[in-house]
Formats: C-alpha cells, sequence, structure tokens
C-alpha cells in the first residue's frame, strides 16, 4: 500500500491517520507485528522521528502496544478496533454528506439516491 503525503498537514498527523486506516481495514491484523520504526519510515520516505511520532500516537489510542523485546504489534483487543473502524465510517460519511450539500442536494435527496430511488437517469 503506497503512503500518501503532502504538505498541507503536518507528516506524523497524516501517517497516524494512514497507519489507523490500515490497522481498521485489517491491511495490519490484529496482534500482528508492525515493521520497525526505521523500516516503516524507509518506506514512507520520511525521518523514523517522524515515524516513531506518528507510532505513538498509536500506542495512545491503544491501536498498537510496544513491547520493549518484541517491538510493536497492532492491538488485539477487537473492542477498541471496532470504536475506530466505526469513528472513521463516521467520518467518512460525513465529509461525503457535506460534499453533496455543497452540491446543493438535501440529506433526503442523498438518502434516495444512495437508496438507488433516483436512477432513472443512469
Amino acid at each position: 500500500m503506497e503512503w500518501r503525503l503532502n504538505d498541507s498537514r503536518p507528516i506524523w498527523v497524516q501517517l497516524t491517520e494512514q497507519l489507523t486506516e490500515r490497522i481498521a481495514s485489517g491491511v495490519y491484523p490484529m496482534g500482528q507485528k508492525l515493521l520497525s520504526v526505521r523500516e516503516l519510515a524507509s518506506e514512507a520516505g520520511v525521518n523514523p522521528n517522524t515515524m516513531q511520532r506518528a507510532l505513538s500516537q498509536l500506542d495512545s489510542q491503544g491501536l498498537t502496544e510496544t513491547n520493549r523485546t518484541s517491538g510493536r504489534t497492532v492491538t488485539d483487543n477487537a473492542e477498541v478496533l471496532e470504536q475506530v473502524r466505526k469513528k472513521l465510517a463516521k467520518d467518512k460519511i460525513e465529509a461525503f454528506l457535506e460534499g453533496m450539500e455543497k452540491l446543493g442536494f438535501t440529506r433526503g435527496e442523498i438518502i434516495e439516491l444512495l437508496k438507488g430511488e433516483n436512477n432513472q437517469d443512469e
């Protein structure tokens, strides 16, 4: 999976978001050992300190756990992962709704489109 980074926001924030999505989507499954900080930083093309900051954020959110002897692993707490998945889903839904409303659609019209009730033009 390719890293998507730009200068619009701090790189560590973007890394945190992308790692969170990878964990929530199962790219990095529960209990999986992650690559080392240096390996992830090299893969993403960023400074190891920047990657460490992102990974520390994941630790503080409970998405990863660090063990001095065996490295960092994805949490095996299914409840934490489900909460993160739901939050990410809500954020994406809200962004979608805001975009549709900018196009002039009401929430009711958006729901109709999603249900397929207005597909006669397609």
